[in-house]
């Protein structure tokens, strides 16, 4: 089933103000050129008002702090909308897929937190989830775990939009 996935403009929370940055991950690779090596830097980030609004950035530079505020600027323009329990949790266990990644989320009773590695951490950080289980399966690539975590949260239903979609009352 292809999830649809909401998308929110930054413009609507605030300019933008309203949203925080996590950086997940920093990568370093290197051309051999003539005079020695040339390093360049990628920096993944995650973005999100921790109140069900989340998503990713992806920049590249020559220099780390310019590749961490591309992310940052990238990350603006990929936020979404997920439902959330009144607890903090997901309504429903559901399995995000992106590439070799499998992520599979399941609801917590308050009081449990995030159990979860560090990518699919920020992620439920940044959207505002407090408690949640995951596992990862697969790749444990930090990009391709952040799109399926992503994946994942946009296939969540809440009960009104399901009692909706059958046309029963809850």
């Amino acid at each position: 089933m292809k999830a649809k996935i909401q998308y929110v403009d930054p413009a609507e929370i605030d300019d933008g103000k309203g949203l925080d940055e996590l950086l997940v991950a920093v990568n370093r690779s290197a051309a051999v050129v003539k005079g020695g090596r040339r390093f360049s830097f990628s920096a993944l980030s995650i973005i999100g008002n921790r109140e069900g609004i989340v998503g990713y950035g992806f920049g590249k530079a020559r220099q780390v702090p310019m590749a961490v505020e591309k992310a940052a600027k990238d990350g603006r323009k990929h936020l979404q909308l997920f439902s959330r329990t009144p607890w903090g949790s997901i309504p429903h266990e559901v399995t995000g897929e992106h590439c070799g990644a499998i992520v599979r989320l399941i609801p917590a009773s308050d009081g449990t937190g995030i159990i979860a590695g560090a990518s699919v951490r920020a992620v439920a950080e940044m959207g505002g989830i407090r408690n949640l289980l995951s596992k990862a399966y697969g790749s444990t690539n930090p990009i391709n775990l952040v799109k399926a975590t992503l994946h994942a949260l946009s296939q969540l239903r809440s009960p009104e939009e399901v009692a909706a979609l059958r046309g029963v009352e809850l």
